[in-house]
């Protein structure tokens, strides 16, 4: 065969077909592969040198994996990386894909189209040498018609992917590189429902009734005009709830737009404690037969942001107690798996956690059917730069090209998810101080209303106003008042605040009228298990976000007392307790819920990951978890902490977050050294007291009666490990994950909080390790190798399932210790 390139050409081909999204319900089996997975048996080839000259041969070497893939994560950590420390010191480079494929003979007269949620980043797609098209934007999902290029039978079809990374820096965070979302193959009658192609809204509800208007887009490929029935039947479950039927007729070659209305009697709304959801199957039939079916989940609510009393869900005020996440999953890297996304959702929900911000691109559509399911309220976020770039290479420079077809495909990808409450058109805009900010946010507003106008427009803006106010006094001078030009331009509905928490209070006098919500907020740091033993030993940290770490911190590592912070944000309680006082607060999204790859704050070799999370890159929580548990959650909580590992003598302030109780009286070694109770808008007690080995006990009380105990134990050297999964029985599926956290423990089963043992790992059976962690930021160990050194005592195994039932069994061994078993199924 001859040498053959792929090298960037037009656009070719609209974006046409359809997209199945969220099938569950009263499906027709005959339609069950509509969509199916394309993730399986791809080769991939990743340019490391310059013989490669930006193309592929038959001498090029190929391996073979499945997809999403994440190429950038299998690499080490570079100082000297050209995607900065930004980008998490990880290459990006240049990669091919390729997969052979056949299609049955009889899909010949249908339409087969290739759908990918998203590939990072400058993707170009090529089928049996046919050149598809070409989409910069690493983070929305696009869709290709293949009909035209197959063979069909026996003869073999391939399909080859170009991925161009290797421009840095393109992102401030860490982005992975390649296919790192998940790929679909749907095949449909010329006759069907296109891609993305309902839009379905509740515009009147009530406890007794709730008004359903379903827009239908159906595309006809047929070369005559053809006559149809719409059908729209919605099921709760099992059970079918109202149907409503049309008949149509469309043009040969075009698409329409249906619309059909109906009611469901004494609907069950959707609520982020009780997120309820409803199925729309949609039937096109052509002379009695179904040609297509498609499946569309959706959420009954009522809502609205009010300037006075927040945000009101189905009648009820509710704070937006969020979070933002960036798009890695850790030690995984950016390659989607849901049950990882999930793992991250069920741990923020135990926090209390109702709000997920999408910071700051379109997300994997399985995060949004999660939020769905398991009940939060998102905020769908599009761009972090419009025209102007913020590093030199990111998608400021396609701008122009691209950001109206990106935001466009987004709003048709995501509209129907009953989690979503706003949308937010950008972060930190480059021009939200220039005439041109406004221009473009008035521009994107009107894209968004387009498409969607059941749901309010915001910016996340640093900040919607400048003001100057006095620290003490917190006097309000109107003539001091500098207004962002995007919140001023009138195109938003909410005002969105990136901290500046200051001027909340005086939000109502800035934006009279107009709802608002805190975008962002916080930016306080820790590294989990790190302490300074007296917490007010560090005030603010740093002076300056670009200094170094402050004496008394080494090795990069941060306090993990609510005292740390950058000097734009504020400690978590600082926030919270303002966004708590007023009703006229929405809410607001934390940075961050959990830590991610890139962004170390300061930008500081050694550190490759950030420490805003308040939970680490492994997945374990860090102490001011449980403040927000105990403010945010019904549960009863009493969390006792630093660890009790010190020098005799050495005072130690000792602190604790409570709830349900009057007070809290702590023990050392059996005797009282005091009671505390909060005063005020108190969050938490402490107690500074010389240590001494031994036991220090918390007990919390309300009217006397003991409420909970809590005993943290001097430990001893370490000798053993301990593993514990979260999940013993996976699915064979080849994508589920069993996380085993990893424990140091002394002879008596305490944890050994300042041990950092090199944990080496092993599995036998039909599975395979695939990351370990510590959440160590200044971790340059691999995620994909078989050891990790511990922080703080902890450490974390991913095991991935095979596609056979079996017994997985890990091994844990590091010198000097115990080693450890565990079992895990896999069925």
């Amino acid at each position: 065969m001859n040498k053959r390139k792929y090298k960037s050409s037009p656009l070719l081909v609209l974006l046409i077909g359809m997209f199945l999204v969220g099938a569950c319900g009263k499906k027709n089996e005959a339609f069950s592969d509509r969509k199916v997975s394309f993730n399986s048996d791809w080769s991939f080839h990743l340019n490391d040198s310059l013989k490669d000259n930006d193309t592929i041969s038959t001498t090029t070497a190929w391996r073979s994996l499945d997809l999403p893939h994440d190429w950038s994560i299998e690499g080490k950590f570079d100082e000297k990386s050209p995607a900065g420390y930004g980008g998490g010191a990880l290459t990006g480079g240049l990669g091919w894909y390729k997969k052979t494929f056949k299609v049955a003979a009889q899909d010949s007269t249908k339409i087969t189209t290739i759908t990918f949620d998203g590939v990072y980043r400058n993707s170009q797609v090529w089928i049996n040498g046919h050149y598809l098209g070409k989409r910069p934007n690493g983070y929305i999902g696009f869709q290709y018609e293949l009909t035209p290029y197959l063979n069909y039978g026996d003869q073999n079809n391939e399909i080859i992917v170009k991925v161009d990374n290797s421009k840095q820096p393109n992102s401030r965070w860490y982005s992975g590189s390649g296919i790192f979302r998940n790929v679909w193959l749907e095949t449909t009658d010329k006759l069907h429902v296109a891609q993305w192609g309902t839009y379905i809204t509740t515009p009147k509800v009530t406890n007794e009734q709730a008004t359903v208007q379903l827009e239908t887009t159906v595309q006809n490929q047929n070369g005559t005009a053809q006559k149809a029935t719409l059908t729209t039947t919605i099921y709760k479950e099992d059970t079918k709830v109202t149907s409503v039927t049309q008949d149509i007729t469309i043009v040969a070659n075009t698409r329409q737009t249906i619309q059909q209305k109906t009611v469901i009697d004494t609907p069950i709304l959707w609520s982020v404690a009780t997120p309820e959801l409803y199925t729309a199957i949609t039937e096109v039939v052509v002379a009695d037969k179904i040609v297509d079916q498609y499946t569309t989940q959706f959420g009954v609510r009522s809502f609205k942001f009010d300037a006075n009393k927040g945000f009101i869900l189905n009648g009820k005020q509710v704070k937006i107690k969020g979070v933002c996440m960036h798009h890695d999953l850790g030690p995984l890297g950016a390659a989607i798996n849901t049950r990882a996304i999930e793992r991250q959702l069920e741990i923020l929900k135990n926090m209390g956690v109702n709000g997920i911000r999408t910071s700051h691109n379109p997300p994997a559509p399985e995060l949004l059917d999660l939020c769905d399911k398991m009940g939060f309220i998102v905020m769908d976020e599009a761009f972090d730069m419009w025209k102007k770039t913020k590093t030199p290479f990111d998608y400021g420079n396609d701008w122009d090209q691209w950001h109206k077809q990106d935001l466009i495909d987004q709003l048709l990808r995501d509209r129907n998810h009953a989690s979503i409450f706003m949308w937010s058109i950008g972060n930190e805009i480059p021009q939200q101080w220039d005439e041109s900010g406004a221009k473009i946010a008035k521009e994107l507003a009107a894209i968004t209303r387009q498409y969607d106008k059941t749901r309010p427009i915001t910016a996340a803006m640093n900040p919607p106003v400048n003001m100057n106010i006095d620290e003490v006094t917190l006097q309000f001078d109107k003539a001091k008042v500098q207004y962002n030009t995007i919140a001023a331009s009138g195109a938003l509905d909410i005002i969105g605040y990136n901290y500046a928490h200051q001027t909340y209070a005086f939000h109502q006098k800035n934006f009279p009228g107009i709802p608002f919500i805190a975008t962002e907020t916080t930016s306080a740091l820790a590294t989990r298990g790190y302490y300074d033993a007296v917490s007010d030993s560090l005030k603010k940290w740093p002076v300056r976000w670009d200094l170094k770490f402050t004496e008394g911190n080494p090795g990069n590592t941060v306090s993990s007392y609510d005292q740390v912070q950058a000097p734009w944000g504020s400690t978590h309680e600082a926030t919270w307790k303002i966004i708590k006082k007023y009703d006229f607060l929405s809410g607001m999204y934390i940075w961050t819920g959990f830590d991610y790859i890139g962004e170390p704050t300061p930008y500081e070799w050694p550190s490759i990951s950030s420490y805003f999370g308040i939970v680490d890159l492994a997945g374990f929580p860090k102490d001011v978890y449980y403040m927000y548990q105990s403010e945010w959650t019904d549960q009863t909580v009493l969390h006792l902490f630093p660890h009790w590992n010190w020098k005799v003598g050495q005072n130690v302030d000792v602190w604790a977050y409570y709830n349900k109780a009057d007070e809290v009286e702590l023990f050392l070694n059996g005797k009282s050294v005091g009671t505390r109770s909060k005063k005020g808008d108190d969050l938490r007690v402490m107690w500074r007291i010389p240590f001494q080995p031994g036991t220090l006990k918390a007990v919390s009380r309300k009217n006397g009666k003991v409420v909970l105990e809590k005993e943290i134990k001097t430990a001893g050297n370490p000798y053993q490990l301990q593993l514990e999964a979260d999940r013993s029985t996976i699915k064979a599926d080849k994508n589920d994950l069993s996380f085993v956290t990893v424990s140091i423990l002394d002879t008596k089963g305490t944890l050994a909080p300042n041990a950092k043992n090199e944990i080496h790992f092993s599995l036998k059976g039909n599975g395979k390790i695939v990351s370990v962690c510590s959440g160590d930021p200044v971790s340059h160990e691999s995620y994909k190798g078989t050891k990790h050194t511990a922080l703080a005592g902890k450490c974390l195994v991913i095991i991935q399932s095979g596609t056979t039932s079996d017994k997985l069994e890990l091994t844990a061994k590091a010198n000097g210790l115990k080693q450890a078993t565990i079992v895990i199924s896999t069925e």
